[in-house]
Formats: structure tokens, sequence, C-alpha cells
């Protein structure tokens, strides 16, 4: 790619006084005419390189330049740096390598301002690698197989072309063409093992918005719940409700207004409060709690 071997030409001079252009072909096994076109192409920049004939010349830049004095502002400058360093993160490609060339190259150090995880809090290397896989297998268009349990606890074996990793209600999704189904699904990272990329390409199908979870499931009915959180309950309600849904009571407990799925998850998601929350409404929710918690005592 040319644009990288732009900036690789003025790192090697700025760590050089001075190189042929054959060397410099033999470096990036290019013609020295291509080596020339590159010159050109930097001096018509403003970028102050030159050549000198005869024996000890070759190409060069003037002395104490750098890069920050040339083509891009200071904000510029950390704006390159800082999304390079977000992508060197997840092990973009060759991120690291044009990151370190654009540090030397602004006069800049490095400087470690993000940090990216993937996996929850918690998990394991296995579970972290599985992003790296799921990651590699999107940019490079090859297909994965891995073996998934859903909601329902049925297992099957799945062949999916991956287009889109998706963070939301504090869980990772994988959105992609699952060939098993021969349609779009959208698939939760935590159910999915023995994840596998294989070495077949696909191509990329013309789509313009992938289908989300609500345009699969059009029957499922959303109905207003109010509860009240007590305020040691108070670190989730910031993290699992919209602020203008929530309404701080003089006692430090929350009244929260919130759409929620009318179905067996709510009153799960409900019961994960424990003794943290109370429904206020509406009453069949009540109802459906008090007959799940006397299943749950019948048990013991």
């Amino acid at each position: 790619m040319q644009i990288n071997r732009l900036f690789e030409i003025i790192y090697i001079l700025l760590n050089k006084k001075s190189i042929t252009a054959t060397e410099l072909a033999e470096h990036f096994e290019v013609s020295v005419r291509t080596i020339y076109r590159d010159i050109d192409t930097l001096s018509s920049s403003g970028i102050p390189i030159y050549a000198s004939q005869g024996k000890g010349g070759g190409i060069s830049l003037l002395d104490d330049y750098i890069l920050d004095k040339s083509l891009l502002s200071e904000k510029e400058q950390n704006e390159i740096l800082y999304a390079l360093q977000s992508l060197s993160v997840v092990k973009a490609p060759e991120s690291d390598d044009v990151l370190e060339r654009l540090s030397r190259l602004f006069n800049k150090n490095k400087t470690s301002w993000i940090e990216v995880d993937f996996s929850p809090w918690g998990s394991d290397k296995k579970r972290a690698f599985q992003f790296t896989i799921i990651k590699d297998a999107i940019l490079s268009r090859r297909i994965i197989e891995f073996n998934y349990i859903s909601s329902s606890g049925k297992k099957s074996a799945r062949r999916v072309e991956p287009v889109k990793l998706i963070f939301k209600v504090n869980a990772w999704y994988l959105q992609g063409f699952c060939l098993t189904r021969n349609a779009y699904r959208t698939f939760k990272i935590s159910r999915m093992s023995e994840l596998l990329m294989t070495q077949e390409v696909f191509t990329e199908k013309v789509l313009s918005e992938l289908p989300n979870e609500s345009q699969t499931d059009n029957t499922q009915k959303w109905i207003q719940v109010c509860l009240k959180i007590s305020a040691e309950g108070a670190y989730r309600v910031y993290d699992e409700f919209d602020e203008k849904d929530v309404t701080r009571n003089w006692d430090g407990s929350f009244t929260v207004t919130a759409s929620l799925p009318e179905n067996q998850w709510l009153i799960r998601y409900i019961l994960s409060f424990g003794a943290d929350v109370e429904v206020l409404s509406p009453n069949n929710i009540c109802d459906m709690l008090r007959d799940e918690l006397n299943r749950i005592s019948s048990k013991y």
C-alpha cells in the first residue's frame, strides 16, 4: 500500500542520514522507478526530501525535520495517534507498527490512553480468545463454525458468515448470516462454544441494515413496569435504565418506570435484584413473581 510505504520512507530517512534509491527498492521489493515516484509524491506534498548524486550521495531529509512542521496540525496528529492506539488494543492489522512509526514522525511519546477488553469481568483466557477469532473472521471475511445453545436450551451446530460485533444490555452479540438457517441471525457470545475460524472466504452480501432482535420477533409484547429499587441496589439503576426513567426518592431509593418485555425473562430479571426491588405495577407481574417464588420455595 503506497501510503504505508511513503510513511515508512520518511521513518527510514529520520533514522538514517542518507539511503540510496536502490536500497529502498530492495527493502520494499519494488522498482527503483517506483521509489523515485514516491520521492516526487513526498516532495510535492511539502516534505523537504532531496537526492544527491555521486559517491556518498543518496536520498535524504533536511536536518531536524519532523512531520509536525509540515502537513498536520497538533490536533490532527493527536487524533490520528489516538485512533490508531484504539485500533492497536484490539490488534487491528499492522496498527502497532504504523502507530510506532507515526509517533516517531510526529516526535511524540506513545501514550497509553485507552484500553479495550471485549471479554466480561472474571472471564478466562478462552473467552477472551473468542473475540480475537471473531474479530479476525470479520476482517478477513472467513466463515466460522461453533455450537450454539438457544434461549430454550437447545444445542445446535452453526456455520456463520460473521458481520458485526454488538454490545447491548450488558452482553456481547454477533450478527451474521447463518448458513445453517439460511438467514441473518443474532447470536449471544456467551452461548457459543467450540468456536473455529475456517479457511473458507465469503463474499459480503449487499444489505442496507442488519435485522435486529426486535425484527425477528414482532410478536413480543412490551409493558410499562414501575419498580422501587432500594438504595442498596443503586449500583445497578443507572447502569441498566435510562436516566429519564429514574426518580430518586427522599430515602435514597429509586423509582423506575420503563418499558420491558412481558415474558419469563422479565420475572427472572426482577428476581435478580433480590430483596432490593419492589414491583409497584402492574399487578399481574406481582402475581407472576409470587408464583415463581412459590415454585422456588417448594424446592427447599
